[in-house]
């Protein structure tokens, strides 16, 4: 019911909307709404927050029909969802909780999730972002970089280190409002991709923020940090997921209806392999994704699992924009097939959160440390 329901919301309304979007590169302000509106902005919240319930299995689901229609607003929903509304409900008190969720799940606020910057990124730990206390305050100094939402967001969540020195053991997590002193942001344009997403540059200049603001207890943030990217790697396989069967969908229904030599095209060999091979690693994909949200929802040990979904369906749905691209020719190449979209859209997957290198290496590392153990 589920699925079903958002499926066709998102066909109905956002695919008809995200080739629009991507050209004007504009925040999709209204799917935000009628996401909030539908209740999926609650989706893995606490009803007693205003929250819809649920798990991430469910939270998959929906990532994944988003993304079929339009990639760009899958990966506002997925940041703001995984990333911003996951670290205040894990990571806060019912004092917070109850302060920042409501705003961000009935649509008011944008949620942003600040921890990239400019000479930091998969090494996260080396982040240079200062939090000094004092007097009931952390003064925050530096930048960070890379940010979904951060060009609209309200709500903030930012990583910033007490002492460079204690590298990942001096780390505070806090929630930074926009209108702050000292706090601007500067939109960055000319992605390749998902265009439609804001993604900003984060600017602290002796930005003052309520020690109340902050989430858990002080130098946690970078296992806070750790643990919700564990699990909003799941998203963006289910985001992957989508973005893949989009592509197999589209050059499904090319290849059947254009002709060459008195036969459509899905009549050769050369074509049902790729749309074999397409359909059986998008599949694989989707059942990678459910694994580790299953686990995830259980409470179990899921480390491994999401990166192994992030890893293959980021690079399966790469792989399925590429042969829909062959499969639609001198088509494919162009915006009015979509294709191009979905090509261009499928690319960041396999970078943000956690490259495909740095999965390869979670991945390997957690199955010599069980050799080693046994």
């Amino acid at each position: 019911m589920l699925a079903k329901t958002v499926q066709d919301f998102a066909q109905d309304y956002l695919a008809p909307m995200a080739p629009i979007l991507d050209e004007r590169e504009e925040f999709p302000m209204e799917n935000f709404h009628r996401l909030a509106s539908m209740g999926l902005l609650g989706i893995t919240i606490d009803e007693k927050y205003g929250g819809a319930g649920g798990g991430f299995k469910e939270f998959s689901i929906v990532t994944e029909e988003i993304a079929k229609a339009c990639g760009a607003t899958s990966a506002i929903y997925g940041s703001h969802i995984g990333l911003v509304l996951q670290s205040i409900a894990r990571f806060g008190n019912e004092e917070q909780k109850s302060r920042f969720l409501p705003p961000l799940i009935d649509g008011t606020s944008v949620g942003a999730w600040g921890l990239t910057e400019p000479e930091s990124g998969s090494d996260v730990a080396s982040m240079s972002t200062t939090s000094t206390s004092g007097d009931g305050l952390y003064r925050l100094n530096g930048t960070k970089h890379f940010i979904t939402n951060g060009d609209v967001a309200d709500t903030f969540v930012i990583y910033a280190t007490q002492n460079r020195e204690l590298k990942s053991k001096g780390v505070n997590c806090l929630v930074v409002d926009r209108n702050t002193p000292g706090f601007q942001t500067i939109k960055q344009d000319g992605k390749l991709g998902m265009k439609a997403s804001s993604t900003a540059e984060l600017i602290f200049e002796d930005c003052p923020v309520p020690e109340k603001n902050r989430l858990g207890e002080e130098n946690t943030g970078f296992y806070s940090a750790m643990q919700i990217l564990e699990s909003s790697r799941i998203a963006i396989a289910a985001q992957s997921v989508g973005i893949g069967q989009a592509c197999l969908e589209a050059a499904t229904n090319y290849a059947v209806s254009r002709k060459t030599f008195n036969n459509p095209i899905a009549s050769y060999q050369a074509i049902q392999w790729m749309l074999a091979d397409m359909a059986t690693e998008i599949d694989a994909a989707r059942l990678l994704t459910r694994r580790a949200s299953i686990l995830k929802d259980m409470k179990e040990p899921h480390n491994k699992e999401a990166s192994m979904a992030k890893l293959f369906a980021s690079e399966s749905a790469n792989r399925a924009a590429t042969k829909a691209v062959q499969i639609l020719g001198g088509y494919g190449y162009f915006k009015s097939s979509h294709v191009e979209r979905y090509f261009r859209d499928a690319k960041i997957t396999e970078i943000y959160e956690g490259t495909s290198e740095i999965h390869r290496m979670i991945i390997s590392r957690s199955i010599i440390n069980q050799a080693n153990n046994n």
